[in-house]
C-alpha cells in the first residue's frame, strides 16, 4: 500500500477546554478534605479519648469501698465528694470550712446549740435511678451517729416531705464535720449490703468498676442533680512505689499524681509538662507510743523518745514538703497553738531520763506500713540509737497493720501517717489504739466540743494539745504538705487535703490543648 498523494483538508479538530475539568476537580478535593476535617474533628481519636478521661495516681488502695467502715483515709480519697456526699461536705480548697450540699444551705440550728434543722434539695437521685428522700436521710444518719461511731448519739426526724431535724442530747461541735465525712455520707434506704464491692451514691460520677490491684473506674453521672462534671470518667491507679508513679507519669499513663516522694521531685523540676504544688493537708506523720504497756506506760520513756528526734533534720529530708509540728493538731484545724519547744531534740537530757526510768538498753520495733518512703524511719532509728535505742522497723501490709496495731494494739512503736482533720479526739479516746489515757484531757475535749461558742473551743482545745504534747504519748515527726504533680492540660485540680479527698467535681482538661 502506497502513500496516498491527495492533500487532506486544511482544518483542526477542536480541542476542549480544561478549565471546568480543573474547577471541578479542585471542588472535589475541596469536598473531601472538608468531609474529613470534619470527620477528623467530630470522631473521637485516642487523643481526644484520653482528654475526657482522667487518671489519677494515688499511693494507697482501699481494703474495701465501704466508706464507713473501712478504716483508713483511702476508700474516702476516692469516693466522697465524687461518688458520696452527705448532707454537708468539705468546701473544695479547705480542710474543714462546712458548705451545704445535698442540703439547700446551713442548717437552721437552735440557739441552745441541740436542734439542726437541714432543708433538702429537690430532684436529687442515687445512681440507681431511685429519687433521695428524707427517709434515705434518717436511716443513713441513724446508725452512723451513735456513741460508738462518733462518740454521741443523735435522734433523727423527718419533718415533712423535704426536712430532717438532728436532735443532741449535748452541744456538740463536731457535728457539722462529721455529717462532711463518712459518717454523714447518704445511702439509698440506709442500704448496708454490698457497700464493700460496689457503690450508690449521689454525687457527680458513678462508680464502674475496681479492678483490685490495679484501679478503680468512676464514670460521668449524666443525671447528676449539680453541675454536670466537666470529665466523661476517672481513673484511680495504685502507686505503692514511688518510682513506678514517676514512670507513669512521664511515659502519659496518668494525668496526676497526689503524692510524690520529696526526693523525686527534681525529677519534675523545669519540665513544663507537669505542675507541681505543696498541697496544705493535716497528714501527720505519726510515731505512735503504745502507752498501755511497760515502759510506754512511763511518761519518761515517751519524753526520752521524743528528745531523741530531731525534726528539724527531717523535716529538711522532705525538700520543703513538710512542716514542724508540736502536737496533733495543725495550723489548718481549731485549736492549733505551737507546741515544737515541747519535749524538743535534746539527746542529753533524753538519755538522763531513760536512766532515771531505768531504761538505757531498750530494744524496740517499730512497726510500719510497707509502702512508705524508709528515709524518714531511717533517720529516726539512727538517732534513737544516739541515746542507746535499739529499734528495729518492721514493715507490713496496710491490712497488718490494721489488724495488729489498730485493732490489738500489738506494737511497740508505731510509724503512720495521719491524715484525718479534726481527730484530737483520739487522744482523748483510752480505747484508741494509742492507748493512751488522760482524764484531764478527756474533760477538756469533752467542754471544748460541747461549748456552742467557738473561741472558748478554741482555747479549751489548745489547753489540751499543751497536756498532750507534755505527756508525749506519741512524737509528731511532721505536718505533711504533699507535692502533687499534675499534667500542664489538666485545670482545676484540687491543691489541698488531697491525701484524704480527691473531690473531681471540676476538674478537667485545657480545650486549647
Amino acid at each position: 500500500m502506497s502513500e496516498s498523494n491527495s492533500t487532506p483538508p486544511n482544518y483542526e479538530k477542536r480541542k476542549r477546554s480544561k478549565v471546568p475539568m480543573i474547577i471541578a476537580l479542585v471542588i472535589v478535593v475541596g469536598l473531601i478534605a472538608a468531609i474529613a476535617a470534619y470527620f477528623t474533628m467530630t470522631r473521637p481519636t485516642a487523643g481526644d479519648e484520653a482528654k475526657r478521661t482522667l487518671t489519677v495516681g494515688l499511693v494507697l488502695e482501699p481494703t474495701s469501698l465501704d466508706v464507713r467502715n473501712d478504716a483508713g483515709v483511702a476508700t474516702g480519697q476516692v469516693l466522697i465528694d465524687n461518688v458520696y456526699q452527705g448532707l454537708v461536705g468539705i468546701k473544695p480548697g479547705s480542710v474543714a470550712d462546712i458548705v451545704p450540699v445535698l442540703a439547700t444551705e446551713m442548717p437552721e440550728v437552735s440557739d441552745d446549740g441541740l436542734e439542726y434543722l437541714f432543708t433538702l434539695r429537690e430532684g436529687v437521685k442515687f445512681h440507681s435511678g431511685a429519687e433521695l428522700t428524707t427517709a434515705d436521710v434518717v436511716d443513713s444518719l441513724a446508725p452512723a451517729f451513735v456513741p460508738e461511731a462518733v462518740g454521741y448519739s443523735v435522734e433523727l426526724s423527718a419533718i415533712g416531705d423535704n426536712q430532717v431535724k438532728l436532735t443532741l442530747e449535748q452541744p456538740n461541735s463536731l457535728l457539722l464535720w462529721d455529717l462532711a465525712s463518712s459518717a454523714g455520707v447518704i445511702l439509698e434506704g440506709g442500704a448496708t449490703d454490698g457497700l464493700q464491692n460496689s457503690a450508690n451514691g449521689t454525687g457527680p460520677f458513678e462508680f464502674t468498676r475496681w479492678k483490685q490491684g490495679d484501679s478503680i473506674t468512676l464514670d460521668k453521672n449524666p443525671e447528676y442533680w449539680g453541675e454536670p462534671a466537666k470529665l466523661e470518667s476517672a481513673v484511680f491507679r495504685f502507686f505503692p512505689e514511688g518510682r513506678a508513679a514517676v514512670n507513669a507519669l512521664k511515659d502519659g499513663d496518668i494525668d496526676a499524681h497526689t503524692a510524690l516522694l520529696p526526693q523525686l521531685r527534681a525529677e519534675f523540676e523545669g519540665n513544663a509538662n507537669f505542675e507541681m504544688n505543696r498541697a496544705e493537708s493535716s497528714d501527720v506523720f505519726t510515731l505512735a507510743y503504745n502507752n498501755s504497756r511497760a515502759p510506754f506506760d512511763d511518761p519518761r520513756v515517751r519524753q526520752a523518745l521524743s528528745m531523741a528526734i530531731d525534726s528539724e533534720q527531717l523535716v529538711a529530708n522532705q525538700n520543703g514538703d513538710a512542716k514542724q509540728l508540736g502536737s496533733p493538731i495543725t495550723e489548718l484545724e481549731p485549736g492549733y497553738t505551737d507546741l515544737t519547744g515541747v519535749n524538743a531534740y535534746n539527746p542529753e537530757r533524753a538519755r538522763e531520763l531513760l536512766a532515771e526510768a531505768g531504761q538505757q538498753n531498750l530494744s524496740l520495733t517499730i512497726t510500719a506500713p510497707n509502702f512508705y518512703d524508709t528515709t524518714s524511719l531511717d533517720i529516726v532509728t539512727s538517732q534513737l540509737a544516739e541515746v542507746g535505742v535499739v529499734a528495729k522497723v518492721k514493715p507490713v501490709e496496710f491490712a497488718t497493720w490494721l489488724n495488729d496495731v489498730y485493732k490489738n494494739q500489738d506494737f511497740d512503736l508505731s510509724y503512720v501517717d495521719h491524715a484525718e482533720a479534726r481527730d484530737f479526739a483520739n487522744y482523748a479516746n483510752p480505747d484508741y489504739y494509742f492507748g493512751y489515757d488522760s482524764a484531764e484531757v478527756q474533760r477538756l475535749y469533752a467542754e471544748a466540743i460541747s461549748s456552742i461558742d467557738p473561741a472558748a473551743e478554741e482555747v479549751l482545745l489548745q489547753q489540751a494539745a499543751a497536756l498532750v504534747a507534755t505527756d508525749a504519748p506519741a512524737k509528731w515527726l511532721y505536718n505533711a504538705t504533699p507535692t502533687n504533680v499534675v499534667s500542664s492540660l489538666v485545670t482545676g485540680f484540687p491543691d489541698v487535703n488531697t491525701n484524704s479527698r480527691v473531690n473531681l467535681a471540676t476538674v478537667g482538661f485545657d480545650k486549647s490543648s
